[in-house]
């Protein structure tokens, strides 16, 4: 091979690794610029003030528990009982234990509801389940449940704030930790419904 040829061929190599380069910081570009604040790992705003006068006595529990959790930074294992898992659902059933509004897993009884699909069972089972697009507005308290189609896949979290069409949620196993974010409630495709508070 000659010298010419060595240096056409390693220009022809730097190119496509420049073009692989460049294809990528367009994709992340692309993700970073349309997918909703729940899935960035660094958008975590500070727990919202909540004017708690104008809540009933749940909510006000529940949002003093997230509140707490939120500043502690505890483990996924802290709600799971120890157990090594995916723990939005998790954060969850234990909020709602510690508020003393415990949920029960329609299959074993437990008050812990380790996953998305059976805790939309159980507020199904307690007619306490509301459809995304049934025209039903959060209310402080309500759990938020999402589908699989989103790209982080299955999730929960739990309403603090409603202001129109925007809620702020807190939820627990979002990249690792207990965040809070904003939520376009009424247009978000991944939204399957909420859980009512009661």
């Amino acid at each position: 091979m000659t010298t010419s040829t060595r240096g056409t061929r390693r220009r022809r190599y730097l190119w496509a690794g420049a073009a692989v380069v460049i294809a990528l910081a367009i994709a992340v570009a692309g993700v970073l610029w349309w997918a909703p604040s729940r899935y960035l790992p660094w958008d975590s705003a500070p727990f919202p003030e909540i004017d708690r006068s104008s809540l009933d006595a749940g909510q006000a529990r529940v949002v003093d528990i997230l509140e707490t959790e939120h500043r502690a930074g505890r483990p996924g294992t802290h709600y799971s009982e120890g157990i090594e898992e995916e723990w939005c659902a998790d954060f969850v059933s234990w909020v709602m234990r510690e508020a003393g509004m415990p949920l029960s897993n329609p299959h074993s009884g437990h008050w812990r509801i380790p996953g998305v699909y059976t805790l939309q069972e159980y507020y199904e089972s307690v007619d306490r389940f509301e459809q995304a697009g049934g025209g039903y507005v959060p209310r402080i308290g309500d759990v938020v449940l999402y589908d699989n189609t989103s790209w982080v896949g299955q999730h929960t979290n739990v309403v603090v704030a409603v202001d129109g069409d925007t809620a702020t949620t807190v939820g627990g196993n979002e990249f690792g930790r207990v965040r809070v974010h904003t939520l376009e409630w009424s247009g978000d495709s991944a939204v399957v419904g909420f859980g009512r508070l009661s």
